[in-house]
């Protein structure tokens, strides 16, 4: 059997303000969202049409998790969110009141944008122009 990262975990203050971001800001699809308990629920969300790894929405439980929220990285981008169609993408971010940190610049690697979620995770929107990095 071959391997894949299947799920990300990104803790999140509220699962509900987090569904809302990611499916109205950022067009994701809301895959699963199961209860698990009084106080724990199983929510994964996708970019639409997505084969590959999917974000899990964990609520933070505790200081040290709370801690983490909005910078489980230490302040570097966390997340690549890769595109076929920058342009359209960024455009419809920026409509939806994405905030971006870093504006669109053309790389040698390809376009791309630094966005940050509602927590302040940084994220890639990238569009490569290397075939071989660019699944899509």
């Amino acid at each position: 059997m071959n391997q894949f990262i299947a799920r990300i975990a990104l803790v999140v203050k509220d699962y509900d303000e987090a569904i809302e971001f990611y499916t109205l800001k950022l067009g994701f699809q809301l895959v699963e969202d199961t209860v698990l308990s009084e106080t724990k629920r199983w929510v994964v969300v996708a970019p639409k049409e997505s084969k590959g790894c999917a974000l899990l929405l964990a609520k933070a439980v505790g200081t040290k998790q709370e801690y983490a929220i909005g910078n489980q990285t230490g302040g570097r981008v966390f997340l690549f969110l890769y595109t076929n169609d920058f342009n359209r993408d960024y455009q419809r971010m920026l409509e939806n009141g994405i905030h971006f940190v870093r504006p669109a610049a053309s790389e040698p690697y390809g376009t791309v944008a630094v966005f940050e979620d509602l927590y302040g995770n940084l994220w890639d929107l990238i569009e490569p122009t290397d075939k071989i990095l660019n699944p899509i």
